[in-house]
């Protein structure tokens, strides 16, 4: 017997832990933390629901003509200042780059400039520019009188579409850095000038670096509109003042101009993720073969 006992060997680590029970850790963090903010939605809802909102009011108005048309002003203020936001950050960003001092500097000052200022200061400065500019055009062959040239749309656009320039320029800058030197000088062999390479070899592989940041930049622009309301710009925001400064609703005009940039925003959001999607094909593409070939060679040593 006493033989038998020491002959038997001892048991293995695994054996040892197969005997343990296993116990499931318990996040009481977690269930706290979800606890306090199902109570705190609760409560804002509550809030909501008994507060002194007229909700037939905010269904009335939703589909107003004056929000409506608000609605529009939005969406066409947006895209045009994003557009001409893009045309000037992609310039800026490659005057920034450029080893011309003239054109660096250039660069450097309208990005420094529109940076450091307020954007509502810009669009007041645009508004009154006829205060220092009276007349604008060629002397002398043709001229404008700066008031009827400078409209409140004019000046949101200018000054909404100046100013995303000047950030978007820092953007398209990262980017066109992010991509391997080796390209440029790949290009250069094969002679290739500097703007034929940055347009097909260097723009097309940043713009996997650029979609993120400017998407989120078009999102933001949507609701920078509402700052135009100062220089009577007609959007969402704006329309929606006009009408309550008349009937008193001033809580459920804000909630249907609230319900409007959330559904503006939403759509852009969800066109983002398939843009960046898109220009993240070849990226997915790239790393699967990276794999295959991972496996292959590992499979070949083995």
């Amino acid at each position: 017997m006493g033989g038998d006992s020491a002959a038997r060997p001892a048991p293995t680590e695994l054996e040892r832990l197969a005997g343990l029970t296993i116990v499931p850790h318990r996040y009481y963090g977690r269930w706290v933390a979800a606890a306090i903010i199902l109570l705190l939605f609760a409560w804002v809802v509550k809030a909501f629901a008994e507060g002194q909102i007229a909700w037939k009011v905010v269904g009335q108005f939703l589909t107003a003509p004056a929000i409506l048309n608000g609605l529009v002003n939005t969406v066409i203020m947006t895209a045009c200042a994003m557009a001409l936001g893009i045309v000037l950050g992609v310039l800026f960003a490659i005057m920034y780059m450029s080893p011309n001092p003239v054109l660096r500097g250039s660069a450097l000052f309208y990005i420094w400039f529109f940076r450091g200022t307020p954007l509502l200061l810009q669009l007041l400065l645009w508004f009154n520019l006829a205060l220092v500019f009276p007349r604008i055009g060629i002397p002398g062959l043709i001229e404008f009188r700066t008031i009827d040239v400078i409209t409140p749309f004019v000046a949101t656009l200018l000054g909404l579409g100046m100013n995303q320039g000047a950030y978007t320029a820092e953007v398209v800058r990262s980017g066109i850095l992010s991509v391997d030197l080796g390209q440029t000088e790949a290009a250069k062999s094969i002679g290739m000038n500097r703007l034929t390479t940055l347009r097909r070899i260097i723009l097309p592989q940043a713009m996997r670096v650029i979609i993120p940041p400017v998407g989120n930049e078009f999102i933001s622009m949507v609701k920078l509109t509402s700052i135009a309301s100062v220089i009577q710009y007609s959007e969402i925001l704006r329309n929606a003042q006009t009408i309550y400064y008349a009937n008193a609703r001033v809580i459920e005009l804000l909630i249907v101009a609230a319900i409007w940039y959330l559904a503006v925003v939403t759509l852009l959001q969800v066109g983002q993720f398939f843009l960046e999607r898109f220009f993240s094909r070849g990226r997915g593409e790239r790393r699967i073969r990276q794999k295959v070939g991972r496996n292959k060679a590992a499979g070949g040593q083995a």
